[in-house]
């Protein structure tokens, strides 16, 4: 056997998003860009939540924990990305390369339960109104909260721990621009058999339940708001559902593309980054746009927020 081959891999290579200078310094300002709208929209739904009290209320709870999540998630992956678009050196060490698949399955597995208690959250205000005040306290908000983050960082520390336990002596380029576990799997010279029976299982079990939960809870949506007599009621809460929808199979579509399939099935790898980018990248830009920007709430708070802040200013 090869030398190379009996040597222990101590850091990693990430495969960018391109070699061609023409084609990264381009790259480069996109993703700038989108980084920067993702952090200033999130940011913006924060501090609206933050100030007004009209919106401390367990749905806009939930809405600023996606903010934060949307906030995270692309903050895990996308400096170093920029980093290697305009730097000939793609390593990353063992360690960080643990670190930074830690902390973004954790991240994505969070938002798979976040949207499962939104969706729940939506189901009880709109076909249990009466009772939504005594379902939905703040007490039992942060629980379910507590919950999304347990389970979801619990949930990463299987899998990341499943992931480094393995031998990796073959190759240590990772075919991602990112550290994520298909393509580490795949740099293995051990039995991969636990570290894939496990995504896809437990994985599997988890994400399922909580995409079931998801769609069970909009079904009974969908079916009140049938029964709603006033056309723009039920104009109104379509529009918000469908957003809602939208953002939901656009997130758990593209990953489980990602996680859910044989990781030895050789697919495009320009393919699959495109694929992964959607839900680590484009989706947490398109949230604010989507789920909150659109609530006259949140508009009518931002208003006063940057109302106050122009009288202080001028002050």
């Amino acid at each position: 056997m090869d030398v190379y081959n009996l040597t222990t891999v101590t850091q990693f290579i990430l495969i960018g998003l391109s070699d061609l200078p023409e084609v990264c310094y381009p790259l480069f300002v996109v993703f700038v860009i989108i980084y920067q709208i993702t952090l200033l929209g999130n940011g913006t739904i924060l501090l609206a939540i933050l100030t007004e009290r009209k919106l401390q209320t367990p749905m806009y709870y939930l809405l600023a924990n996606l903010s934060l999540l949307d906030i995270f998630c692309p903050s895990t992956t996308v400096p170093k990305m920029l980093k290697n678009l305009l730097t000939e050196d793609h390593s990353i060490s063992f360690v960080g390369c643990a670190l930074q698949l830690y902390f973004l399955v954790g991240l994505v597995g969070t938002e798979v339960f976040l949207l499962a208690v939104m969706a729940y959250d939506r189901y009880v205000a709109i076909c249990f109104p009466l009772l939504y005040s005594l379902i939905m306290t703040k007490v039992r908000c942060v629980q379910l909260l507590f919950g999304t983050w347990a389970a979801g960082f619990l949930h990463s520390f299987l899998h990341t721990m499943s992931t480094f336990s393995l031998s990796f002596c073959k190759s240590n380029q990772v075919n991602q621009y990112y550290c994520d576990i298909p393509p580490l799997v795949t740099l293995s010279c051990s039995s991969t058999y636990m570290a894939e029976m496990l995504v896809l299982v437990e994985g599997g079990i988890l994400g399922f339940g909580a995409f079931l939960t998801t769609l069970i809870s909009y079904i009974y949506i969908v079916s009140t708001i049938l029964k709603i007599q006033s056309v723009e009621g039920k104009r109104k809460a379509f529009s918000t559902c469908t957003s809602h929808l939208l953002v939901v199979f656009l997130f758990y579509g593209t990953a489980i593309f990602t996680y859910i399939r044989p990781f030895s099935h050789q697919y495009a790898a320009a393919r699959v980054r495109l694929i992964s980018m959607l839900y680590a990248v484009i989706t947490p830009m398109l949230n604010p746009l989507i789920y909150s920007l659109r609530n006259t709430e949140v508009k009518g708070a931002l208003r006063k927020v940057f109302h106050r802040r122009v009288c202080s200013q001028n002050a």
